[in-house]
């Protein structure tokens, strides 16, 4: 089931259909979050830059809210996060 999401990931749903779910936002100068069901049945979700290149990818969560929280998380503790470079 697709949802697509605007504004905020927990707003109304504007529409449904079979593809994977995106969390959109309103400027195309922005990157998106897409969330789809894996191989395994698990929920995941992949952040594509502005010009479609996927630049990461999450874990598998077991439901499709705990996918979503997972998006929210980094949104809301990392945009603005550090970078560091780990010596072995």
């Amino acid at each position: 089931m697709d949802i697509i999401y605007e504004k905020t990931l927990y707003s109304t749903p504007t529409r449904l259909s079979s593809e994977p779910i995106t969390v959109k936002k309103e400027s195309s100068h922005h990157g998106k979050f897409e969330v789809f069901k894996d191989k395994a049945g698990e929920y995941r979700f992949r952040l594509k830059a502005p010009n479609g290149e996927v630049i990461a990818v999450g874990e598998g969560y077991r439901t499709k809210n705990s996918c979503l929280n997972g998006i929210q998380s980094i949104m809301k503790n990392a945009p603005h996060a550090q970078i560091t470079e780990l010596k072995k």
